[in-house]
């Protein structure tokens, strides 16, 4: 089932709002829990674990940024 443009960007806000900082407590949970690794090992922990989050919401924030499909052009503006 297709979200709609609106639906969309609801839930990117709510993702970004709320799924963001709940995900970032986890993750510094997960990195305190192996007692200081190295610095390269939990910064290869944290940049892992930084891309490791779009994957699920990159569908969800695909094409926020851009107008609505839906909307019909108005006639009054300019066609750039």
């Amino acid at each position: 089932m297709a979200l709609s443009f609106k639906a969309r960007k609801r839930w990117s806000l709510v993702a970004l709002l709320i799924g963001m900082p709940l995900y970032i407590i986890v993750a510094v949970s997960l990195v305190s829990m192996f007692n200081r690794p190295p610095i390269l090992l939990e910064l290869a922990i944290y940049i892992g674990l930084g891309l490791v989050w779009i994957l699920p919401l990159k569908a969800l924030i695909r094409g926020v940024g851009k107008p609505d499909p839906d909307l019909e052009p108005d006639p009054d503006q300019d066609p750039e």
